[in-house]
């Protein structure tokens, strides 16, 4: 991937880290299950009976919605495919990975239908675009995977109701599982949220039982961004395996700035010499810099083919930073034959290509 698509994958730390100095298969279960569940979810016809009006708390209060929208814009970064999965097509998004039309990518496409793709609105290049946003004349504004400031938010309120990111994690720290929960109150759908993400959480640990030689495994997500940059304990990508069942090594978290993820220091890269380590990297200068390392390339990990790639700039990449309950088995089909084959003991064994 290139430097600018690693720094907007990476921008939800950039900004927590901003606001933190200013004030974060083939092997398993199969994804049919799971997208027939989505299209049951997507198919409810509307809002559930008695879900308005609904009031929803998050870090700057609570937000009261009196009835159903219609008209729904993501300021947050993928919550489009929670309304996607619940049957709402909203009529813009945000410009996160890339300008792919409405941020709308191949684990969700079929739900989108016939529906106009939604506008797309880079809110992260230069800050959020207020005047784009008004133009769609949403009827609510929905950032849980978002880092709004105060400012944010009432500039927002101003032109419709604002469900922002929970107070109770670091910003862009919210689970999948809260965000769908949360998604499904603000459009009347909570029954079928909550069906959608007991569905999901079935399918991961259907992939959790089906492959117990997982469990207990050390296992963690870096990037070379500004050096070796690692995905803490508390993001999305790192519980995709330890909700598997693998273990996030504390003496990694230690040397982090935050559970949320961080850099280390070239002195500390034999921190990943772990059982499997995921790496999200294109083919050329990413991944050249990271085999340049002569103190990471020297590591069991990297010599014994316990390490592997994933590209950032492939679907597969912008499913494993998106973790939702649409994409969650897009990437486990994919992940879980990769981190068998990381761990088999065997380094004669190649991990094989999404």
């Amino acid at each position: 991937m290139s430097s600018r698509t690693t720094r907007r994958r990476l921008a939800p730390v950039a900004a927590l880290v901003t606001s933190a100095a200013l004030v974060l298969t083939a092997c398993g279960g199969s994804s049919s299950d799971d997208s027939d569940a989505a299209a049951t979810a997507s198919s409810s016809g509307g809002a559930e009976e008695g879900a308005f009006p609904v009031t929803i708390e998050h870090t700057f209060g609570e937000t009261t919605i009196e009835e159903e929208p219609t008209r729904v814009v993501t300021v947050g970064l993928k919550e489009q495919d929670d309304l996607l999965a619940l049957g709402v097509v909203p009529v813009a998004t945000s410009a996160w990975l890339d300008d792919t039309p409405g941020a709308v990518y191949p684990w969700a496409e079929d739900l989108l239908g016939d529906a106009e793709t939604p506008t797309l609105i880079d809110n992260l290049s230069n800050g959020i675009q207020f005047e784009q946003i008004a133009a769609e004349q949403p009827d609510l504004i929905i950032a849980l995977y978002a880092g709004l400031t105060q400012e944010d938010f009432d500039t927002l309120s101003a032109i419709a109701p604002v469900v922002a990111q929970p107070g109770d994690v670091p910003s862009y720290g919210i689970s999948w599982q809260d965000e769908l929960t949360s998604v499904g109150l603000a459009v009347g759908r909570p029954e079928a949220a909550e069906e959608l993400v007991t569905e999901t959480e079935a399918t991961i640990a259907q992939y959790a039982a089906d492959n117990p030689d997982l469990a207990g495994q050390t296992a963690a997500v870096a990037a070379p961004f500004e050096g070796v940059y690692v995905y803490g304990p508390t993001d999305p990508r790192s519980r995709l395996m330890t909700d598997l069942g693998m273990v996030y090594p504390e003496e990694l978290t230690a040397q982090l700035p935050d559970a949320f993820g961080g850099n280390i220091s070239a002195e500390r890269v034999d921190l990943l010499d772990l059982d499997a380590l995921v790496w999200l990297a294109d083919v050329g200068d990413e991944q050249d810099a990271i085999t340049s390392n002569g103190a990471y390339a020297a590591l069991p990990v990297a010599t014994e083919g316990r390490a592997f790639y994933v590209p950032g700039s492939d679907d597969y990449g912008t499913a494993f930073s998106f973790v939702t309950a649409l994409s969650l088995p897009f990437i486990y089909e994919r992940l879980v034959p990769q981190l068998l084959a990381a761990t088999d003991g065997d380094p004669a064994t190649e991990v094989p290509a999404a």
